[in-house]
Parts: structure tokens; C-alpha cells; sequence
């Protein structure tokens, strides 16, 4: 009786996904493509023959009027050819998959840190609050959120790298190298990412436990006889995890964002790595694909937890 709502629900957001993605990836070629510099130039050096110059922009096909290389360009995605990188000419398909196998790890690290962290933590001061562990998680959430993720690596190379030695001061030793040395590099820079999520999470998560643990259906349990904490687990937890996985999803952006910043400072060969030294050195095709790459991570993963809402929100699948 529900299966066509949903899935008609979720036709409709990969439709919605689908258009998004294709004008995110018009404004990123358009703005890559007023960004001033050649890139023939780039790749051959400024005294490079004009000759030589007009033959690589014509073998890039940079020389084409602006739509039809906004049209190769979506084709080679297509194919997934993402061009040459101007700076280390080799195809940069290769170059961002190489920084995934650190990215991608790294981010999923985090978010399961975040998770760990924030969801005993707020479930338990939002069941007593003004309790020992309620002033514990707000001491937390004010302290996390107001510090970036990249100071809290400053401080963890400081204090727990350099000072304690539990732990690489950055650098990334490769998956070939082993899993328990290649997540132990991952592990400081994971913390310094799930840190500021999991203070948000956490203050989430108890506002949430305690204004569904007022509402009628929790306290009728209660009257029926079911202890305090099977009216948590079975009724309170359950309708709580909804703004918190809603927050989940608007925190991703923030969390891709941050591994460009926290990735330098533990020099991680990743894709914030990539992205901020293409900037620098003006790889404008890099920029461009890491940059739509983002949009498409964020973006599915966003799509992921509004599917989810029909798994977790009886409410939801009721009206759909």
C-alpha cells in the first residue's frame, strides 16, 4: 500500500538530483571558464612560441565556441575522461582517484566518529537534563562548534602527536602499506573533522530527546508500564533520530569543506590536498572536476538521508 508512494517519492528526487547536478555543473564550467588565464599557457610556460600555444589550444579543444566544450566536457564525464591537468599533464580521472582512497576513508572515519560521540551523549543529557552528563554534552557542544576542525588538528599534532607520540604528525602511508598504519594516519585528522559534527549532533540529538519525551505517546507508554528505558529505546530514540539525521545531511557540505583544510595541515595526499593545490598553481580543469565531484558527493549523500527519512519517520511513509 506504501511501496508505490515511496517510490514514486524517490523517482521524482533522482529526477530532482539529476537537474540539480547538471546546473550545478553549468555554473562551475561557466565560472571555471570566465576565471582569466590561458591554459596553454599554464602547461607550456609563457615563452612558449605562439605557434605551439594556438596548437594546444586547439588540441584542447580550447579554441570551440563555450556550449560545445560545456558539451564535450559533460560527455567525457559520461565516459569518464575529465581532460588533462594542465599542471601535471596526465589525465585527471587518475589524479582524483588516487585522492579518494584517502578522502573518502577519511570522511567516513569522521562521520562514524561523530556519530559514536554524539548520539550516547545526547540521548543520555537529554533523558536528565541539568544532569551530570547534560552539563558535560553542552560544555562539549559550545567548545566544539565554536573551534574549527583545523585548530583541533593543530592541537592533536601538539598534544598527542608530538608530545605524547601515539600517533603520526601527518603524512599518509598508503593502503598498500597496511590497514592499521594507514588508519592510524587517518585517525587524528578524522577526530579533528568529527569533533565540531558531533558537538552539533550532540546539541541536536538532546533538544530532540527531550521534546519528544514530553510528547503524549511517551507518556501513555509510561503509564502503561513500560520502564524509563524501554520508553526511551522503543519510543523516544527512534522518533529523535529524524532532525538528527536531517542535521546528518546539512552537515556533510561542512564536513567535505573541512577536509580541504584539515587535510593540508596533516598533509594527506587527499582531495582537499588536490583542490588546494590546483588552486595554486591555477589547474583550472583540476578546480573544475574536484569541484563538481564535491557537489556530487554532497548531493547524493543528501539524497541518501532524505530516502532514509522514509525508513526511520512512520510519519512519513503513512503520507506517502
Amino acid at each position: 500500500m506504501q511501496t508505490r508512494p515511496a517510490v514514486r517519492r524517490i523517482a521524482g528526487n533522482l529526477v530532482f538530483l539529476a537537474a540539480s547536478l547538471l546546473a550545478v555543473s553549468f555554473i562551475i564550467f561557466a565560472v571555471m571558464a570566465a576565471v582569466p588565464g590561458d591554459p596553454a599557457e599554464i602547461m607550456l610556460g609563457t615563452s612558449a612560441a605562439p605557434d605551439t600555444l594556438a596548437a594546444l589550444r586547439s588540441e584542447l579543444g580550447l579554441d570551440q565556441p563555450f556550449l560545445l566544450r560545456y558539451g564535450d566536457w559533460l560527455a567525457g564525464l559520461m565516459h569518464g575522461d575529465l581532460g588533462l591537468s594542465y599542471t601535471y599533464s596526465t589525465p585527471v580521472a587518475a589524479l582524483i582517484g588516487e585522492r579518494l582512497a584517502v578522502t573518502l576513508p577519511l570522511a567516513g572515519y569522521a562521520v562514524a566518529l561523530s556519530l559514536a560521540i554524539a548520539l550516547p551523549l545526547g540521548v543520555f543529557a537529554g533523558q536528565r537534563p541539568g544532569g551530570p552528563v547534560d552539563i558535560v554534552a553542552t560544555f562539549f557542544s559550545q567548545i566544539g562548534i565554536a573551534v574549527p576542525g583545523f585548530w583541533i588538528g593543530l592541537l592533536l599534532i601538539l598534544g598527542v602527536a608530538l608530545t605524547l607520540g601515539w600517533f603520526p604528525t601527518g603524512g599518509f602511508p598508503g593502503w598498500q602499506a597496511g590497514f592499521l598504519p594507514a588508519i592510524t594516519a587517518l585517525t587524528l585528522p578524522a577526530i579533528a573533522l568529527a569533533i565540531p559534527q558531533a558537538a552539533v549532533l550532540t546539541r541536536v540529538t538532546r533538544t530532540a530527546v527531550i521534546e519528544v519525551a514530553r510528547e503524549d505517546f511517551v507518556r501513555t507508554a509510561r503509564a502503561k508500564g513500560a520502564s524509563r528505558m524501554r520508553a526511551l529505546w522503543r519510543h523516544v530514540v527512534p522518533n529523535a533520530l529524524i532532525p538528527v539525521v536531517t542535521m546528518l545531511g546539512m552537515q556533510i557540505s561542512v564536513l567535505m569543506a573541512g577536509t580541504v583544510l584539515v587535510e593540508n595541515v596533516f598533509t594527506l595526499p587527499g582531495l582537499g590536498t588536490l583542490a588546494y593545490q590546483a588552486l595554486a598553481q591555477r589547474d583550472l580543469i583540476v578546480i573544475q572536476n574536484v569541484a563538481l565531484l564535491f557537489a556530487v558527493i554532497v548531493m547524493g549523500l543528501n539524497f541518501a538521508v532524505d530516502t532514509l527519512y522514509a525508513v526511520i519517520d512512520p510519519r512519513l511513509k503513512a503520507t506517502r
